[in-house]
């Protein structure tokens, strides 16, 4: 706890019918012409996956976000660089200091989840088995079509770095106020962070590998890591993976003011995020899922699904240095992503697209940027941008507490802070932005457009990238990559391509 006291936080309507119109084999609409990565026609996979047992395709995708549950819908707000972040009015934030967040409006599980069930659960919940039975709808596994697969290894792998905040929260009010006989029976079950999985796979019947990660931001991307890892193992045809996260509620907005971390511009909370710009002043919450659903590339093919990309690889490890700051010289990231391109069969040289982790801390941004000057000697050709942003500038220590009260208050708050980053256009969703990421991502891949980092007014002059600032971009990915790091220095990065049998 003392050290907890004294740390130093420098670094980091749903239509159930509805057919996707992303699918690989139809030509997007404005792909026209592309700025092509001058290597990729001569640079060779060293270690490709071949066999089809053993190559992992993306099938379906499916989220809940700011800017609703259609992942076209998703993809287009971001290209046209706008900000889902608006005035708080799920509760009374009136008397907090910051009133704005990447709040999801409208919300609606009709044809998803029952409404006795529906009325129950947290939303971290609903918007993971909304987020789930959508990708699956993509993937062509809607309704009676999920009885024509093996369900015995088919499993679900959806993280969060919160769990069921709002159920904890209103547990220990009642605890508080009425007293322990006046708490939920369901307050354990819809709080812990594995009930997510749990609940979509005995909704689907999926009786494959099911559990939950951890890992603060980088949560997502590790399910990614392990879900495929199954498969190639041969312990599931198919996954279910991504991320979940719902922490817009009174004690999370309240934590990170404590914290000192929130952005404070109330005035103008559209432009209150800023990757890479040096007037960045705190960071916005968000809130939402994001789930691939991952298979084999035989058992895609002997079903006909719709391939949308390929999962090369990917890694997860530990900087093993601090809780919250990463190595200065960003050797972590910079190994992990070399071990990534490695499982991936991929050389760097291949890589022309980085989704970046981009916490735009001091600390963090020069680590990460270090990390990937380390590993691409050269750079020119590469594109990256910033779906998930943060701002500490603020944050000093945090405050000693007199009193057992404060005491509980501050171990909350302390924890919240090691799970939290944010994002610049959707607010940052947590455990659930590396699987907003991925799918912006593979969107990417499969359009050929970029989108922007946007508020970029006063970018820091450190970043010699093309960080896609402000304005969406054409751009052929040929190998593009995802970064999620997360506090406990948990580092995690994941390789898509186009499919290309």
């Amino acid at each position: 706890m003392q050290a907890l006291q004294s740390l130093h936080l420098s670094s980091s309507p749903i239509n159930p019918l509805h057919q996707k119109s992303h699918n690989a084999t139809k030509p997007p609409p404005e792909r026209i012409s592309f700025i092509k990565a001058s290597s990729s026609s001569t640079a060779s996979a060293p270690k490709r996956e071949k066999d089809p047992k053993k190559r992992v395709v993306i099938t379906g995708m499916g989220l809940v976000s700011v800017f609703g549950n259609d992942v076209d819908a998703y993809y287009d707000k971001l290209l046209a660089g706008e900000s889902g972040i608006g005035t708080i009015d799920r509760f009374d934030a009136s008397k907090f200091p910051t009133r704005f967040a990447g709040q999801i409006r409208g919300f609606n599980a009709q044809g998803y989840i029952d409404g006795k069930n529906d009325r129950r659960l947290d939303n971290c919940l609903r918007y993971c088995i909304v987020a789930g039975k959508k990708a699956l709808e993509d993937a062509d596994l809607g309704g009676d079509k999920l009885s024509k697969i093996d369900k015995e290894k088919a499993g679900v792998l959806v993280g969060t770095g919160m769990g069921g905040l709002q159920v904890f929260s209103d547990g220990v009010q009642s605890l508080i106020e009425k007293g322990h006989r006046k708490i939920t029976p369901f307050f354990i079950p819809y709080a812990i962070t594995n009930m997510g999985s749990a609940l979509l796979a005995i909704d689907l019947g999926f009786m494959g590998p099911n559990y939950s990660i951890s890992t603060a931001c980088a949560t997502s991307n590790y399910c990614f890591y392990a879900a495929a890892n199954h498969i190639r193992r041969g312990e599931a045809d198919m996954m279910i993976a991504g991320g979940t996260e719902a922490a817009i509620i009174p004690i999370g907005l309240g934590g990170f003011v404590a914290c000192r971390a929130l952005s404070q511009r109330n005035d103008d909370p559209k432009t209150a995020s800023r990757p890479w710009d040096r007037d960045r002043d705190g960071f916005v919450m968000g809130e939402g899922a994001g789930v691939l659903v991952m298979e084999s590339l035989e058992h895609a093919m002997k079903r006909g699904a719709p391939i949308i990309a390929e999962y090369l690889g990917g890694a997860v490890n530990c900087d093993a240095y601090h809780m919250t700051d990463p190595r200065a010289d960003g050797l972590g990231v910079s190994s992990c992503i070399e071990r990534g391109l490695e499982d991936a069969g991929v050389s760097p040289e291949e890589v022309n697209y980085i989704n970046a982790h981009a916490t735009s801390t001091l600390a963090g941004d020069l680590a990460e940027i270090n990390a990937i000057k380390k590993v691409f000697k050269n750079t020119s050709e590469i594109k990256i941008n910033a779906t998930k942003v943060i701002f500490l500038p603020l944050i000093d220590f945090l405050r000693p507490v007199p009193s057992y009260d404060d005491v509980v208050f501050q171990w909350v708050v302390d924890v919240i802070c090691l799970f939290i980053l944010f994002q610049s256009m959707i607010g940052h969703c947590l455990g659930a932005s590396g699987g907003l990421e991925a799918i912006a991502t593979v969107k990417a891949i499969t359009t050929g457009w970029l989108h922007p980092s946007i508020n970029q007014f006063n970018p820091e002059p450190s970043v010699e990238f093309d960080t896609v600032a402000n304005k969406k971009q054409q751009h052929e990915v040929n190998v593009a990559i995802s970064n999620s790091f997360g506090f406990g220095g948990h580092n995690s990065v994941v390789a898509f391509s186009a499919f290309k049998p």
